[in-house]
Formats: C-alpha cells, structure tokens, sequence
C-alpha cells in the first residue's frame, strides 16, 4: 500500500516538474514573449543606445506588439506615441515626410519610440525606473514628482509614483525586461548600453 502510494506521489511530482520546466522553458516563454522587428530594432537600438530588451518589454506592455494599436487618447502604433509628441519627435530627428498616420508603421514607430527612450534616459541619468514613469506620465510630471519629493525614482520606492497607471505599468515593464533578458540574452550579445539593469538602480 505505501509502495503504491510512493509511486503515485513520484509521478505527481514528475509530472509537476515537467510541468513546471516547460512552462519556463524559453521555448514556451518565446511564444508569450516575442522577438519582431528583430533587425529593425536591434539597429536602432544600437544607433542610440539603448538596450533591446528594454525596447522589447516596453513595446510588449504598450501594444502587445499590434501596430495598428490605437489608444483611448490617441496614442498610435507598437510604442503607443501620441501625434503631438510623434511631430515633435520627428523635428528632432529630422524626418520631413513624417505624418501621424506613420506611426502605425513600425519603420517610424519603433526608431521614434526609441529615440525618445534615449532622450528621456538623458534626461533622467540613465535611470529606468524613471524613464520608464516619464514614457508613461510625462517628463515633465515625473520631474515635478521628483523636484517636490512625490516620489525619490528609486525601484524601491515605485509605489511612491502618484499614478495608479504608472506605478503598475513600471513594475509590468520591469517584469517584462527580466522575462526577455532571460530568453534571448545567451542569444544575442549585444550588450547593456545605456541602461542600468533594475536590480542596479
């Protein structure tokens, strides 16, 4: 009677570790965390230096990697770039065909998106945290925040962020970032430019 009942617990717990492995395997996390546009941003990463999986986890929280992703406010494309800071991005960038329409478009939206990540990583010291709640707020809200003591940027302080919003969708990218750091880092080595890794800042 033991004996059987050992055997049937042995299997139980086979089957829960094999279970367990394949959900964690990167073969089943690549299917709920995908790579497109591979080339596309890898390039543009490279440009302006900014890491790719960063990029990744963001576009992933943003459209879910849908480019015809459209917002309650207006916000378009893969990074969810609203048009008005669309146009302002491509004055800086110098894109003279540049429409909203085109932000629909992944050879616009994902350059522009991560322009605007360099910019905002300049802006904030390269931290991640902050530019991850400034993509979501606003610069100019996360710095008030910062300026008045609202919050002190820290990752261990996130739930200091006054938005409900931001607090959530800067710990859903954190997450993100780590699930993509651990399925496609010992395939690409690219490298960290530009961003200090969560745990580090």
């Amino acid at each position: 009677m033991l004996k059987k009942l050992l055997k049937k617990i042995g299997a139980i717990l086979l089957v829960g570790f094999l279970f367990i492995y394949i959900l964690t395997s990167p073969w089943f996390l690549k299917k709920l965390y995908p790579y497109p546009h591979r080339d596309l941003v890898m390039q543009s990463c490279a440009a302006y230096q900014v890491e790719q999986y960063l990029v990744l986890a963001i576009i992933k929280a943003e459209s879910r990697f849908y480019s015809d992703a459209h917002s309650r406010v207006g916000a378009r494309g893969l990074m969810q770039i609203m048009p008005e800071t669309g146009t302002w991005i491509a004055q800086q960038m110098k894109l003279e065909d540049f429409g909203a329409d085109k932000l629909y478009n992944p050879s616009y939206n994902i350059p522009m998106g991560i322009w605007y990540i360099a910019y905002l990583s300049g802006n904030f010291d390269g931290s991640t945290v902050k530019v991850l709640a400034a993509y979501n707020a606003g610069e100019y809200k996360v710095k008030k925040w910062l300026k008045e003591g609202v919050w002190t940027g820290e990752p261990q302080d996130i739930a200091q962020i006054p938005y409900k919003e931001t607090r959530e969708y800067v710990d859903r990218v954190l997450f993100n970032y780590q699930v993509y750091k651990r399925i496609y880092q010992t395939e690409y080595h690219g490298g960290k430019v530009g961003f200090s890794t969560y745990l580090e800042r």
